[in-house]
This record gives C-alpha cells, sequence and structure tokens, in this order.
C-alpha cells in the first residue's frame, strides 16, 4: 500500500489554523466560505487492502474505478484511470463492457458520468457525502431567479450561459435549456470565445475565478467588463444599467481549496525560494493568477511537471493531494505547495479505502450500493450542453 510521505518535504507546515475541522471555523486570511480540513487520517488498515483486491478481481471486468487527481494514494492505487473530471466521464463512455463504473471522485464528476454513459451501466460513488462546496454554490432555483432577474433587465436574450464542469446536472440542463455549453478548465478559452459568437454577454456558472481569469488573461476583456451576480442579494447585488453594460455575468462561486491561495502565499515562496517558478490552477483568484508565471488546468500541471528540467523548482497552486504525488514522482525537482498550510479538499477526501472496499464487496455480494442516476429529462438537456462543448472548434 501506499504510504504517506512527510509534509514537509513539499514544505507545508500543519498549523493550528490549518488544522480545523471543515465548517467548525475558517481562516480570516483566506476567501470567505473557504476553510482549512487539515491533515489526512493515517493510512487504513493493511487488510483492507487485501479486500479491495479480492473484491475488484472477483468483479473483473465488470466494474471500472475512476480516481480523481485529487483524490487520496490508496485509493488511486487501485483506479483502472486517473484523470479531471471530464476526461474521467469520457473514459466511463468509452467502456460500454462495464457492468459498474465505480467513481472515486464528487457528486457532480458522477453524474456527468452517468449522464454520458448507457443506460445499462450503474455508476457509482463510493460515499454519496463526497460533495463540491463549488458545486453546491449554484442551485436550480438560484439560477432561474437569476434568469429572470436577466429577463427583467432585457439582456436575456443576448447572453449565452456557459457553465463549468464543476456544477451540477440541474445546472448543467439550464445551460442546455438556453442554448449555452459546458466547459473545463482546459477549454474555457474556446467556449467563451464561441459563446460571444452566439450573443453578446455570457452568464458564467459558477466559478467567478475562472470566468473572470479566462475574460480578462486570455480574451482580453477588463475587469470593468465584469460584473459579480451574487444570489444572495435582491437582483444578484447588481443594477440594470451594470447588466446592461457588462460582458461577463460571473456567479459568485469559488473552488474551496484554490480559493484559499493568496498573494501572500506568491510573494512569500518567491521570497523563500529564488527562481522558483509559480504554477497555479485557473480556479486561483485573479491577482494570484496574474503573480504566477503559468497558469493551467490539472492535466496541464501534470505536464509542465513531466516536461520541467531537471533541478528546476516549483511552487503548485492546486489540492495538496496531487502535489504531493507529483513531487514523488519528480524527486529530481523541487516541488512545493504554494500555502504554507496544509489544506486537502475535504470532500474529495471523504473517498477512501474503507468506503471503496465496502462498495466493491457490495457489487460482489450482488447488492448494488450508491447508485447516481440523472432524471430523464435532466439528462437530456445536459446532454446538449456536454455535445456542444464536444462540438467546440
Amino acid at each position: 500500500m501506499t504510504t504517506t510521505e512527510p509534509l514537509d518535504v513539499l514544505d507545508v507546515q500543519p498549523t493550528p489554523l490549518a488544522l480545523l475541522l471543515l465548517g467548525r471555523e475558517s481562516d480570516p486570511r483566506s476567501e470567505r466560505g473557504v476553510d482549512c480540513p487539515g491533515d489526512l487520517p493515517a493510512a487504513s488498515d493493511p487488510d483492507l487492502v487485501e479486500r479491495a483486491r479480492a473484491a475488484k478481481a472477483k468483479l473483473g471486468s465488470r466494474v471500472f474505478i475512476l480516481g480523481h487527481h485529487y483524490q487520496r494514494d490508496e485509493v488511486i492505487e487501485f483506479a483502472d484511470v486517473t484523470g479531471d473530471s471530464f476526461k474521467l466521464a469520457r473514459d466511463a463512455a468509452a467502456r460500454p463492457e462495464a457492468e459498474f463504473i465505480v467513481f472515486c471522485g464528487v457528486h457532480f464528476m458522477a453524474e456527468s458520468a452517468d449522464i454520458l454513459t448507457s443506460g445499462d451501466q450503474a455508476v457509482i460513488l463510493p460515499d454519496l457525502a463526497a460533495g463540491c462546496s463549488m458545486a453546491d454554490m449554484a442551485t436550480a432555483e438560484q439560477v432561474a431567479e437569476c434568469w429572470d432577474v436577466l429577463t427583467e433587465a432585457g439582456v436575456a436574450g443576448t447572453t449565452v450561459p456557459v457553465s463549468y464542469m464543476n456544477s451540477s446536472a440541474d445546472i448543467k440542463a439550464f445551460t442546455g435549456r438556453h442554448g449555452g455549453t459546458i466547459c473545463t478548465s482546459s477549454n474555457a478559452e474556446r467556449a467563451l470565445e464561441w459563446a460571444f459568437s452566439q450573443g453578446e454577454k455570457v452568464l458564467f456558472l459558477p466559478d467567478q475565478h475562472l470566468g473572470r481569469n479566462t475574460a480578462v488573461r486570455d480574451l482580453g476583456l477588463s475587469l470593468d467588463d465584469c460584473v459579480l451576480y451574487n444570489p444572495h442579494k435582491p437582483n444578484g447585488g447588481l443594477t440594470v444599467q451594470q447588466l446592461r453594460d457588462a460582458k461577463m455575468i460571473l456567479w459568485r462561486g469559488h473552488c474551496s481549496v484554490h480559493g484559499r491561495f493568496s498573494i501572500d502565499s506568491v510573494e512569500d515562496v518567491r521570497a523563500r525560494i529564488p527562481g522558483v517558478n509559480v504554477l497555479v490552477h485557473p480556479e486561483c483568484k485573479h491577482e494570484v493568477v496574474s503573480a504566477a508565471d503559468y497558469v493551467g488546468s490539472t492535466e496541464y500541471i501534470i505536464k509542465a511537471l513531466d516536461a520541467a528540467p531537471a533541478g528546476s523548482a516549483w511552487a503548485i497552486g492546486t489540492e495538496l493531494n496531487l502535489v504531493r504525488r507529483l513531487a514523488k514522482a519528480h524527486p529530481d525537482k523541487q516541488i512545493v505547495f504554494l500555502d504554507k498550510t496544509v489544506c486537502f479538499c475535504s470532500t474529495m477526501n471523504r473517498i477512501d479505502l474503507p468506503h471503496l472496499v465496502w462498495t466493491l464487496e457490495s457489487l460482489a455480494d450482488g447488492k448494488l450500493v450508491n447508485r447516481i442516476q440523472v432524471d430523464e429529462e435532466t439528462e437530456r438537456f445536459a446532454k446538449l450542453a456536454l455535445e456542444q462543448m464536444l462540438a467546440l472548434p
């Protein structure tokens, strides 16, 4: 079984502030609503490893296990493929012979896999509590109310919704109903270019940072072209004139891990490590992205480290499980976590070896558990939006 590397390998120091329980307290230095769950629990009982191997072997080709890059090593060990959310959903669709798709990720990812796979396949999430704080920041009711606000302002007819893959099936369906598209952090620029060829404005859901960074950094729009719609305020906290003047209407959502990184993190690591390359995910705040040397998706980050010369130094602004895995895979390079305190994705880490073993043993015993199913109407419109993304030039 893969063991956990010491945190000091990544120049990460667990502090009392960092070791807070999610939802109990928050780090006042981080973005509002961003909590740090602290360190991972100890590795699971080695007996579970043998049980997982036995159950997987018993199921054989009937099961296909997907592991997101942010999963802990003890889960990744049993994944048939690893990747980001959309890559994994497509991998699942490419395995029609697999009766069971076990998605080691979070809820919206399993929904996407269910949408893209056949009705004969069952998509399973080992722990139903593995959600996504970003996806939860945009509910169907809130987005419908937002569209009513845009309609009353007279701009809905010229607004094209673009929703990040990190959204619920309901939000993807809303996007499909209104002629929009889904995007990933890899193709957000192409998605926005397409959207602006279809209309005058974009409603970007649910991650404000990816929308803002793509619009300003990649498309050359200004920060003044962007307004922030807050679903907890009347009319989103915006005037009719602001909605009419804006080109990008950004939903007030963010990633609870990437939103944690600050400009102080960048300045601190540059002071500590001369010549360090700062590489961050585009879900980070605009000032962090602007201060970084490189910006890209999870897959981009992995490829950049693979191609980096020996002896180079890198500070990575993304989830700590992945950063630690990259540091272990590249001992010839200095790879550190951009933030000085420990912060894992708490919802991703709900998928642990005990949950995976329970899932596999249940399936091996003929018991279908934790199936994720999207209703037919939602699936139909969500698939329209996903297919539009696949059709992007």
